[in-house]
């Protein structure tokens, strides 16, 4: 199934703001439907276009790009293999996968400033040193990051293009929905956290409504992850952190235990294994902020952290990694909404799902508290000069110590304030408090 999403009004803003200036770059994890979505914008934007595929080419097209010292040359032997027309200045040319050759992403410097036609790229694990080692990397791209389906897409997916219009109205007005709606919206948004946001996932709960055979495609896309993994980090602790996500924010330690997967090496080996997996987009991570203030960049502790999946669907799939389909408790909870409290680490990653989707980098603040406990503030967006606190609950449970304390201690640096529940939208006192579900307006 071809999906409509939001990443394609960001190309559309490419294509006419660049005018053939700058190549459009689309990162992302494999199967997160990034060829998908340029083959569909190429067929719909343009009089032509040719997709190169550089995972399943020949090794002649991959050899043009060893010498564009004649250019001309260059494009007429390129239509020769791929029997293309191609048309100045209403043409694309896609490189897809491109990181099987670096060559190419190298002569995109080239091809751009000849500028007969307009150039995308597609990419996983894009940014890793080993694929552009070698090569000089293209000032002139512009990269876009592609995420999984959010809530609001997966609703289209399934038909349903009535309820974030409501839910942006209410939201702008602060004004609760009432507890009906929230009960229905709150029964889809658990559909979505079960079945995640890929889009081959996502197709097949369309196609037959069975969380059984989606779970066999989500498990499929784990495996392929694992082996990127494996490829890109021979110590095999790229691995060994990916599978231990869940069960360290089970924990709900201020941070990832590096003794979860017996590690005890120095920070620097494990930071930069960590920058890989980031890079990789197969993860969210978040740095703890020493110094929570607007510049959050800047005081935050490379050496504390915590680390979520790119999909929520996935991370519900590796929690239970070890048990069969039937046995994945998850699943049933979350469906009857009986998931106990300590299985509120699948709304944190959720939530950490969405805000990176929106564009937020993540931060969160841990400080102690009396009597040998810590408060913590689960997120920290900023906004212009101001701090957005943001604490996640797994349940209607309307509390918010932490996020007082962080408030009063703060004030100076505090704006909105933000509690996400399950519960209907509401204020008390500071605090917005908001149905996860909207998560991705803020």
């Amino acid at each position: 199934m071809i999906f409509k999403r939001k990443i394609y009004e960001e190309m559309l803003e490419w294509k006419r703001e660049s005018e053939g200036q700058t190549a459009l770059l689309i990162e992302g994890p494999r199967r997160v439907g990034k060829s998908t979505i340029v083959k569909v914008f190429a067929q719909k934007e343009y009089k032509s276009h040719l997709i190169i595929d550089f995972a399943n080419t020949s090794d002649e097209i991959k050899s043009l790009f060893g010498n564009l010292s004649d250019i001309d040359t260059f494009f007429s032997h390129l239509k020769i293999f791929t029997g293309k027309t191609l048309h100045k200045r209403e043409s694309v040319i896609v490189f897809d996968e491109v990181q099987m050759c670096p060559q190419a992403r190298q002569a995109i410097k080239y091809l751009v400033a000849d500028g007969r036609y307009d150039y995308i790229e597609t990419g996983s694990l894009i940014s890793i040193r080993k694929n552009v080692e070698n090569i000089v990397i293209p000032s002139e791209e512009e990269a876009i990051r592609m995420h999984p389906l959010d809530f609001e897409e997966f609703c289209w997916a399934n038909d349903d293009t009535e309820t974030f219009p409501f839910l942006r109205e209410a939201l702008s007005q602060k004004k609760p929905l009432s507890d009906a709606i929230n009960r229905k919206v709150m029964r889809d948004f658990r559909t979505y956290m079960l079945v995640g946001g890929m889009p081959q996932a996502v197709s097949k709960y369309v196609e037959t409504k069975d969380f059984a055979k989606v779970d066999r495609v989500k498990r499929t896309i784990i495996r392929l992850y694992e082996q990127d993994f494996q490829k890109i980090d021979k110590t095999g602790k790229a691995a060994a952190i990916f599978k231990a996500i869940p069960s360290e924010l089970h924990k709900n330690s201020s941070r990832f235990q590096l003794s979860a997967i017996g590690e005890s090496a120095k920070s620097q080996t494990i930071s930069n294994v960590v920058s890989m997996m980031e890079d990789s987009h197969t993860v969210n991570v978040a740095f703890h902020a020493d110094d929570p203030n607007v510049g959050l960049e800047l005081g935050s502790n490379k050496a504390a952290w915590k680390m979520y999946l790119c999909d929520t669907g996935l991370f519900v799939t590796l929690a239970f990694w070890d048990k069969k389909f039937t046995e994945n408790i998850i699943y049933k909870k979350l469906l009857n909404d009986t998931l106990e409290s300590n299985m509120g680490y699948v709304y944190e990653n959720v939530v950490a799902q969405m805000l990176a989707a929106s564009g937020n980098k993540l931060f969160y603040y841990t400080w102690a508290a009396p009597g040998n406990h810590v408060y913590e503030v689960d997120f920290l967006l900023s906004r212009g000069f101001k701090l957005f606190p943001v604490e996640v609950k797994s349940s209607g449970y309307a509390t918010h110590k932490s996020l007082d304390v962080f408030c009063t201690k703060y004030s100076k640096r505090v704006s909105n304030r933000y509690l996400i529940y399950t519960k209907d939208l509401r204020k008390d006192h500071e605090t917005l408090m908001v149905p996860v579900y909207m998560v991705g307006l803020l």
